[in-house]
């Protein structure tokens, strides 16, 4: 395995998961603050990792491998978190749907890589603006200072939900010929 900057960062994403599931859980005023930039923290990372791999040439398999985990794993568990604070069916509900979403997409792509057809799921310009609006919500949800921000998070956070069962029917549409061969 090679390590190079960004592994690095996205191995680094992995450690902060346990502290910001700690921040979370922390006693203090501010620890919704502290949690909220943690995650935005390894949003950043998320996306440094990304463009310093192409830039610099440096990607690697293994690299490959963990991004996703890494986000995929850091959204999950915050939509559990925001979920939990809120107790509410209206939160949980479009939370568990993105997670769903996640695990369909995920085992969608790993079958059309077994058939050699990966390409006809690549991730779409809907998947960038879902991970936006999802990554914005979370990160006012996760904070939640006052109402307005709150409120703010929740329609991002339906906006998200949208577009998740979006472009979860696009890459479903995209792999239906192969999904529904005998």
């Amino acid at each position: 395995m090679q390590l190079n900057i960004p592994t690095c960062l996205t191995l680094f994403r992995v450690v902060l998961i346990p502290f910001f599931v700690l921040a979370f859980y922390l006693p203090f005023t501010w620890a919704p603050l502290a949690t909220a930039l943690i995650f935005v923290f390894a949003a950043i990372t998320d996306w440094f990792d990304g463009f310093l791999a192409r830039r610099w040439k440096q990607t690697t398999r293994f690299g490959a491998f963990l991004d996703p985990v890494a986000d995929k794993v850091m959204v999950a568990i915050a939509l559990v978190l925001v979920a939990e604070y809120f107790h509410a069916w209206w939160i949980t509900l479009p939370a568990a749907t993105m997670i769903a979403r996640e695990i369909i997409i995920s085992a969608l792509r790993e079958w059309m890589a077994e058939i050699g057809k990966r390409s006809s799921v690549s991730v779409s310009w809907i998947g960038k603006v879902k991970t936006t609006a999802q990554m914005f919500s979370l990160f006012a949800l996760l904070w939640r200072p006052d109402s307005t921000i709150v409120a703010v998070g929740v329609v991002a956070l339906y906006v998200a939900a949208v577009l998740t069962f979006w472009s979860m029917f696009q890459y479903l549409s995209a792999a239906r010929g192969d999904l529904l061969e005998p």
